[in-house]
């Protein structure tokens, strides 16, 4: 039997109320993540009450009230009432720590529910704008993006960049290299986590960081000072200059760009430039977001509303800045590897990787 027009419109009715709440309960496991309350909450091994909560949280009893209304009604912290007192008392299942404090490592996914309400506060005026009148969002309108970007990277590389990643690469043959000593550049490389890792973990080989950012580069540097390395240095360029750049041609024996690309504005010509810099035999590392080209194909895709999301309030219109190609996050594999094989890579490798369903790793040769 064929649905009928108001089954249609009631099962989009609870659908709405469905996105409605979970946009609700996004904003609210950010602002938990943010706090720190579910980190405190993971140290209990018993339910407590607000005034319990506030005491070793430090944070305003009145506060946590109203946001554990939202966790127990949005099933994301148990709550349990003493029959005596009628006193609440609230309990953070240890499942749900496992993916919603800092100690969870890659399946950290709390700290991804900032990112929607950050984006919204940056940007969604200016996108409303690029609506109307086609122009990009440059970077400068989101000033805490970056801070975001760098938890968010320590979330996802720390446990899994040297351990997990690296290892992968080239069947296992880079880790030796690398302990042998190469010389490697982190494209995009923000405040340098993914750099810092593979600098402290391979001291024989050296290592330069890369972005357009000179605050970011400044804050890297200072952080590898902090760490004492002596293999690493941070540098401001432009990738899309890189391919007319004379200082760094066929330098590196490794070069990696981790959910950088598609940020880009010129992101053939950075391709172009990642090749340039790559020596005889080189490799370059692309990790990317797992997606299809043809949005069609991502219509089953299990975080496609999400990611679209993501690209639409930054990743797209910060691509568009200064007549960009405004790529996207979601520009998908066929697209990559058509783009990567123009900027010059006769050899492109699509992996699909264990410990980060989210991307897909592009490893390229140069000849």
């Amino acid at each position: 039997m064929s649905e009928t027009s108001a089954e249609k419109q009631d099962a989009f009715t609870q659908k709405m109320i469905d996105i409605l709440n979970g946009g609700a309960l996004n904003l609210a496991v950010g602002i938990g993540y943010r706090t720190g309350l579910f980190d405190i909450m993971e140290t209990f091994d018993t339910a407590q009450t607000i005034s319990v909560i506030s005491e070793h949280s430090g944070l305003s009893a009145r506060y946590i009230r109203e946001w554990l209304g939202i966790m127990i009604t949005g099933e994301i912290v148990e709550v349990i009432q003493e029959q005596e007192s009628r006193e609440n008392k609230y309990f953070l299942p240890k499942e749900h720590a496992a993916i919603l404090t800092r100690s969870s490592g890659n399946s950290n996914l709390a700290v991804y529910a900032q990112e929607i309400p950050l984006l919204t506060l940056s940007a969604m005026e200016p996108v409303i704008h690029g609506f109307q009148t086609g122009d990009g969002v440059p970077y400068s309108c989101y000033p805490k993006f970056q801070a975001f970007m760098t938890e968010l990277a320590d979330a996802k590389h720390r446990e899994v960049l040297v351990d997990k990643f690296l290892p992968t690469v080239d069947d296992g043959n880079l880790i030796s290299r690398l302990n042998t000593g190469i010389r490697v550049c982190d494209l995009g490389c923000g405040e340098g986590v993914a750099s810092l890792l593979m600098a402290e973990a391979f001291p024989k080989s050296t290592f330069v960081g890369m972005d357009i950012s000179s605050e970011v580069i400044e804050i890297a540097k200072k952080e590898a000072d902090y760490m004492g390395l002596k293999n690493i240095e941070f540098i401001v360029r432009d990738a899309a200059m890189l391919k007319n750049d004379p200082e760094f041609e066929g330098y590196f024996d490794y070069i990696t760009a981790f959910d950088s690309i598609h940020d880009q504005t010129a992101p053939l010509p950075a391709l172009q430039g990642i090749r340039h810099m790559l020596a005889p035999g080189g490799m370059f590392s692309m990790i990317d977001i797992a997606a299809k080209t043809d949005q069609a194909e991502n219509k089953s895709h299990p975080m496609g509303p999400f990611l679209y999301t993501v690209s639409l309030m930054h990743c797209m219109p910060v691509g568009l800045a200064n007549r960009g190609t405004g790529l996207g996050m979601m520009w998908g594999e066929e697209k990559a590897v058509e783009m990567l094989k123009e900027a010059g890579f006769e050899k492109v490798e699509v992996i699909e990787m264990e410990h980060d369903t989210f991307n897909l790793h592009y490893l390229c040769r140069k000849s």
